[in-house]
C-alpha cells in the first residue's frame, strides 16, 4: 500500500525535480496530484512515464491526502500549508517560512532523522536552505567524532538557486556579451552575473550579513548543535546548477585529515573524491543530476588548533531542495506513517 502524494509548485525547477526524484527512487505512490498557481493551470508535467496536468492550488482539497511537498515560496505557503496540515496532510515545505519555528522540525535525513517525530505539533516539516543542506551532511559525522567549535564557510552558489529567472538571466547575458546591441541589463540579480561573481544573496540585515548568510548560521545550529559558531559569506557565481563551498572547521579535539577522510567515506549521502593531483576533486558541472554531496580537498589547517579545510559540492536542485524533501517523505513513511 502506497501514499497519496501532492506536489505543490509542480511547474517550477524544484517541483519538477521533486517529481523526477519521486519516480527515480520509486517512492510508493498510490495517487499523485500536481498543483500550481492559476497562471500555470493546466500545464503538463512528467512523473515517470505519466504526463499530468496541474490543478489549482487555491481550490485543492487536501483532505484524504497523506503528504504534500511544497515548492511554492513563502507567501503561498503561508496560506496553503496550514490549510493542508489542518486537513490531515503532512506538509514538507521547501520555503524558509517554517525553518525557524521551534514547533516545526528542520530535517536533513542523514543528519537528524530522529527529529521527524516532531512533525505532529503542526503537521509540517521544514526543508533547509540549499547551501545549509549540503554543508551539514559533511559536518555532522565530523562533529560526532571531534565536536565542532567553529565553522567559516564561503559559498559559490549557482544561479538556479534563484529559480528559472536566474538561469535565464545568466544565459541571456552570456549571449549578449558576444552580440553588439543585445546586452542584457541585470534584473534578477543586483549586478551583471555573466563572467562575474556577486557577494550578495537575499537582503542585507543590520549586522551587515545577508539573510542567506544568516540562514546558514541559524539552520546549522538548529540541525546539528546550537553551540557551533558559524560565519558565512555567500556568493552568487555564473554556474547554472551546483553549489560549492569552501569550509574551514575548528574542532575541540584534534582530527587528523586521513581519519576525517575515512569518516566521510563511510558516512551516508557523501562521496569523497580527494586526490592531490590535477582534476582530483569535484566541480559543480560534475555533480549535476547526482544524489550525493561530494567532498574534496580535505586537509589540515595549520593556522588554528584542531583545524581542517574541505571543499563541498552538490546539486542544489537535488540535495539542496528536491532530493532532501523526498528523503524526508521516505523517512516520514518509514518511521511514522508506515503504509508503504
Amino acid at each position: 500500500m502506497g501514499y497519496k502524494v501532492v506536489v505543490a509548485g509542480a511547474t517550477g525547477n524544484v517541483g519538477r525535480e521533486m517529481l523526477n526524484i519521486l519516480a527515480e527512487r520509486q517512492f510508493p505512490v498510490d495517487e499523485i496530484a500536481v498543483l500550481a498557481s492559476r497562471k500555470s493551470l493546466g500545464t503538463e508535467v512528467s512523473f515517470g512515464d505519466q504526463t499530468l496536468k496541474t490543478k489549482d492550488l487555491e481550490q485543492f482539497d487536501f483532505t484524504g491526502w497523506d503528504m504534500a511537498l511544497f515548492a511554492v515560496g513563502s507567501d503561498a505557503t503561508k496560506v496553503h500549508a496550514p490549510r493542508a496540515a489542518k486537513a490531515g496532510c503532512v506538509v514538507i515545505d521547501n520555503s524558509s517560512l517554517y525553518r525557524y519555528d521551534p514547533d516545526v522540525p528542520l530535517i536533513v535525513p542523514e543528519v537528524n532523522p530522529e527529529a521527524v517525530t516532531g512533525y505532529s505539533k503542526k503537521n509540517i516539516i521544514a526543508n533547509p536552505n540549499c547551501s545549509t543542506a549540503q554543508m551539514v551532511v559533511a559536518l555532522k559525522p565530523l562533529h560526532d567524532r571531534a565536536k565542532i567549535k567553529r565553522v567559516v564557510v564561503a559559498t559559490y552558489q549557482s544561479v538556479s538557486g534563484a529559480g528559472k529567472e536566474g538561469m535565464d538571466e545568466l544565459w541571456d547575458q552570456t549571449k549578449g556579451m558576444y552580440v553588439p546591441g543585445q546586452e542584457v541589463e541585470p534584473s534578477k540579480f543586483q549586478k551583471q552575473i555573466a563572467f562575474n561573481v556577486i557577494p550578495h544573496i537575499d537582503v542585507f540585515l543590520d549586522s551587515g550579513d545577508t539573510k542567506e548568510e544568516w540562514k546558514m548560521v541559524a539552520e546549522t545550529k538548529k540541525i546539528i548543535d546550537s553551540a557551533i559558531k558559524v560565519t558565512a559569506t555567500c556568493v552568487r557565481v555564473p554556474v547554472f546548477v551546483g553549489h560549492s563551498e569552501a569550509v574551514n572547521i575548528e574542532f575541540e579535539e584534534f582530527l587528523d585529515e586521513d581519519e576525517a577522510r575515512d569518516i566521510l567515506r563511510e558516512s551516508p549521502g557523501i562521496m569523497v573524491v580527494d586526490k592531490r593531483e590535477a582534476g582530483g576533486y569535484v566541480t559543480p558541472v560534475e555533480c549535476v543530476g547526482d544524489f550525493a554531496t561530494f567532498v574534496s580537498r580535505i586537509r589540515q589547517d595549520p593556522t588554528v588548533e584542531n583545524g581542517l579545510n574541505l571543499w563541498c559540492v552538490s546539486d542544489n536542485l537535488r540535495k539542496g531542495a528536491a532530493l532532501n524533501a523526498v528523503q524526508i517523505a521516505e523517512l516520514l513513511g518509514q518511521k511514522v506513517l508506515q503504509k508503504g
